[in-house]
């Protein structure tokens, strides 16, 4: 993606954006409202709505993310447009491995305290990565005045 940031560039944007809201708030339901717990799975989504989130911000940055499921690299090539970026990377390092060593048996030893912190990464990823984007979006309007 190339040029200007054009409605339909935005809606992508807002699409990736509302995918990984809606792999959070699956991940809390998963781990606050079931019994028993859904605990890899909750660790999975979390690492979902993270990925999402990074990719969003690139994209709205005019960047086609690479077909990944590392966060690390995601958040590399963010800092690499915005080196505030480096706030969230322990985070994205942290859930990395969700993506996918936990969708199968032994891979990952998960408890109830190591799911519940994938899911506060998560939501600290995707609330940094809307807020850079609400930042650089209002920047993009002022100096349209």
């Amino acid at each position: 993606m190339t040029g200007s940031f054009c409605m339909s560039d935005r809606k992508l944007v807002q699409e990736w954006f509302k995918y990984s809201k809606n792999d959070l708030i699956s991940a809390r339901h998963l781990f606050d409202d079931l019994y028993p717990k859904q605990s890899e799975v909750a660790c999975y989504l979390s690492q979902q709505c993270a990925e999402k989130a990074l990719k969003g911000y690139l994209f709205f940055r005019d960047i086609e993310p690479p077909r990944t499921h590392n966060l690390v690299e995601l958040c590399q090539i963010c800092m690499n447009l915005d080196s505030s970026i480096l706030k969230i990377l322990d985070a994205c390092a942290d859930l990395t491995p969700y993506g996918v060593a936990v969708r199968y048996p032994n891979e990952l030893a998960i408890n109830d305290m190591i799911a519940k912190s994938a899911i506060d990464e998560a939501q600290v990823i995707y609330e940094f990565c809307t807020q850079k984007v609400s930042e650089l979006n209002n920047d993009k309007e002022e100096n349209h005045l």
